[in-house]
């Protein structure tokens, strides 16, 4: 099979998705799947129409007989009419939907939830990146379910993690970004300063400036700035290190499309505090977890003082969570599901 991965901006870029992106690119050969990585410039998911010119140049060089997997992050900005004038077949990646991200206006929010609605529907199959996510397009963006294919993101086996010792250290990853929650994780942590902890927030700092600034604000006002360190995106060896000598994973977040954090924690074992953020609150078993609901800063605080708190408790979350660990699928497993969908795909346009 061959196909044309067609990505927005930077692959390089230190995220899930991109990390989703990049791994299924590396894994493609080994799932039978010549797959070729087009890059798109521009402001996507915010496209200008200089962008959308310039996508519609490079997607018309691409063969005629090609496959298009689309991620998501351009596919579900694009006008419907726009999708439809490819004449290509188009298998879409949805790592979570566009009008779900945190911090957009209701108008914007909407005006992209019935955009991504109208692209699907020219998609020859939906790869989604959970059950959660496959189940909500159906329900709310009219995607038939025998057109979605689940591919969980692959996590690949990792040491366990052997904590820090005093102070407790806690580690959150993730970008800095209205979705990420980390205003709200910032504010429960400003009802425990009585107890002996501190916290790494592992993530890019200039996706969002104003969220950025927004959480060193709410640090100083909540006294908190010497006890939670903004790391910045740290990757490879210095974010295992870190991984590894944590005692406490927390995830703050408001949604997640999957949550791969979250299963990267897992496969070392941490015992974690999370919220139940969409398709989050099934990627971590409830054994293996605190859960709270996404938002709620006083639950947020709660939970996390009963972790502080009790190592017996944190004992048995890090042991079910790493025994979920050691069952997660691995990324040959993603391509080989993605490939499955182009095939699906390929299969019904011969």
């Amino acid at each position: 099979m061959t196909a044309v991965f067609v990505i927005p901006g930077d692959l390089a870029t230190v995220s899930g998705g991109y990390a989703y992106d990049r791994a299924v690119l590396a894994q493609a050969p080994a799932a039978g799947l010549a797959l070729t990585h087009l890059s798109l410039p521009g402001a996507w998911p915010h496209p200008s129409s200089h962008d959308l010119e310039e996508a519609r140049r490079r997607l018309a060089a691409t063969p005629a007989d090609a496959t298009l997997l689309i991620d998501g992050l351009a596919l579900g900005a694009m006008p419907p009419a726009f999708v439809a004038g490819l004449s290509r077949r188009i298998v879409a990646l949805v790592h979570h939907p566009l009008g779900l991200e945190a911090g957009l206006s209701p108008p914007r929010a909407a005006a992209l939830i019935e955009n991504e609605r109208g692209v699907l529907a020219h998609a020859a199959r939906v790869v989604v990146t959970s059950r959660h996510t496959g189940a909500l397009l159906a329900v709310d963006f009219d995607v038939p379910m025998d057109r979605v294919v689940v591919a969980e993101p692959g996590t690949e086996p990792a040491a366990r993690a052997t904590g820090g010792g005093a102070p407790l250290t806690m580690i959150a990853v993730g970008t800095v970004l209205p979705r990420k929650g980390y205003l709200h994780l910032a504010e429960a942590l400003g009802g425990l300063r009585d107890l002996d902890w501190r916290l790494d927030v592992v993530g890019g700092l200039a996706a969002a400036p104003d969220e950025t600034a927004a959480l060193r604000e709410t640090l100083d006002r909540r006294r908190l700035t010497e006890r939670v360190t903004l790391r910045g995106a740290v990757t490879g060896a210095a974010l295992d290190g870190m991984l590894a000598s944590a005692d406490l994973f927390v995830m703050p977040s408001l949604y997640e499309g999957y949550g791969m954090a979250l299963a990267e924690a897992m496969a070392r074992g941490l015992p974690i505090v999370a919220t139940r953020a969409g398709a989050a609150a099934d990627t971590v078993p409830d054994e293996a977890a605190l859960k709270v609901d996404p938002g709620d800063a006083p639950a947020l605080a709660g939970a996390l003082r009963k972790a502080i708190m009790d190592a017996g408790l944190r004992a048995r979350l890090a042991e079910a969570s790493w025994r979920a660990g050691q069952n997660l699928p691995r990324w040959r497993d993603t391509a080989a599901r993605v490939a499955e969908a182009i095939r699906a795909a390929e299969g019904e346009g011969a």
